[in-house]
């Protein structure tokens, strides 16, 4: 079963963490986010995803859940980091929050931008350095209102909002990597795009990631080290570090 994105926060809620590896062989990273995947089930994960940046150093791992009160969120926020202390030895935390869908289309008809292990998606971030979210919010809906219907291998896009941050992001998923690059190079994104969001925002991010899993995916066999012997053996527990389907179900969303 495909893991998806909900294009409005009526009944899910939607969290992000980016991680920065630090070690060599960031599959074992991988491997460590897949048994804390498990882990969030019991906490009303209702699925939860991991990408992999293609070109850059970058972990990001995508976790839908059941609707909660901003209030619960924070409780929730707060035993997620405290669980992520067991990879804290393997990266850094750069980034995390919970987000607002806002917006979103398919060209599939599936009410939700929808994934599996191996899909290719681009993310594009944008960051106030102010807290007024309105602008750019709605130049980033308006991007993408604009662009979706002409993409051509764009199969679904999402336009989402931080609850903690001001900031933007919008999600696309791709037929190939190839279809990607082709949007990039035939759009001349540094010169229609940026220009529009510099404007709004100092911080602009762009990358293209593969899904390297799903929560329905087999989870390898993983044991984590108890966060006393990751201290012991000099890793921290501070928040800055990373502290170590189907059609009818998407429209409930």
């Amino acid at each position: 079963m495909p893991c998806f994105v909900p294009f409005s926060n009526r009944n899910l809620d939607t969290s992000i963490f980016v991680f920065r590896p630090m070690v060599v062989v960031v599959d074992n990273l991988i491997n460590a986010l897949k048994v804390f995947s498990s882990s969030t089930e019991r906490l009303g994960c209702v699925h939860s995803s991991i990408f992999r940046s293609i070109h850059g150093n970058m972990i990001i791992w995508y976790g839908a859940w059941i609707k909660r009160s901003n209030e619960n969120k924070k409780s929730l926020q707060a035993s997620l980091l405290q669980m992520l202390t067991n990879v804290s030895s393997m990266a850094i935390l750069a980034d995390h929050s919970f987000f607002d869908a806002y917006a979103g289309e398919s060209k599939d008809g599936f009410p939700a931008a929808k994934f599996s292990t191996g899909d290719i998606i681009s993310i594009g971030a944008a960051a106030l350095a102010s807290d007024n979210m309105d602008e750019l919010s709605y130049a980033n809906l308006a991007l993408f209102k604009a662009h979706f219907k002409n993409i051509q291998g764009a199969v679904s896009g999402v336009c989402m909002r931080s609850e903690m941050n001001p900031r933007v992001v919008c999600l696309f998923v791709w037929k190939s990597l190839q279809s990607c690059y082709t949007w990039i190079l035939n759009t001349d994104y540094r010169a229609t795009v940026l220009p529009y969001l510099n404007r709004l925002s100092p911080d602009i991010k762009f990358d293209v990631f593969r899904v390297v899993y799903v929560s329905d995916d087999e989870v390898p066999s993983f044991q984590y080290l108890p966060p006393q012997q990751m201290l012991e053996n000099g890793g921290g527990s501070k928040q800055g570090k990373v502290i170590q389907g189907s059609k009818n179900a998407a429209a409930d969303v």
